[in-house]
This record gives C-alpha cells, sequence and structure tokens, in this order.
C-alpha cells in the first residue's frame, strides 16, 4: 500500500479532489509500481503514459462514485446553495 496516496473523496477530503491532486497520487502510484522514483530517458515516455491514463482513470472512478449520504456536486457553489 502506497501510504503517500490519500483517500480523495469526501468526506475524506472536504471538497472534491483537484486535478492536481488526482495527478499526485497517480504519480505515487506509477513510481510504486514500477520501483522508480523518476524514470531513466529511454522510459520517460511510458512513465508519463501511465501517469496520465492512472489520473484520468482516477478522475472518472471518482466522478462516477456515488456516497451516500454526501451531496455530489461539481460545482461547489452548488453544493453550498443545497446546504
Amino acid at each position: 500500500m502506497c501510504r503517500s496516496i490519500k483517500t480523495l473523496r469526501p468526506p475524506a477530503l472536504p471538497e472534491e479532489a483537484t486535478g492536481d491532486e488526482i495527478r499526485a497520487a497517480a504519480l505515487q502510484y506509477v513510481r510504486k509500481v514500477s520501483g522508480f522514483r523518476a524514470p531513466a530517458a529511454h522510459n520517460r515516455e511510458v512513465f508519463e503514459r501511465a501517469v496520465d491514463d492512472i489520473a484520468r482513470a482516477t478522475a472518472e472512478l471518482l466522478d462516477g462514485l456515488e456516497v451516500r449520504g454526501a451531496a455530489h456536486s461539481k460545482d461547489p457553489r452548488e453544493a453550498a446553495r443545497a446546504s
């Protein structure tokens, strides 16, 4: 388990995860799985592609999750009005 990857959905976060938080989690995952903190030049493209793919999949997952008992809104202003 990657201890530096945090839960990226409410209620663990007060608001929806940002793109930067999602990408940071994807980067930590790729680092853990590959065993490399930073890729060698000849692996850089595949490393970055993996980070992009995992970040995209993570964003799709978070967008599709239904957290019971929590309001889900893309727009924080909508969530504030619902309260």
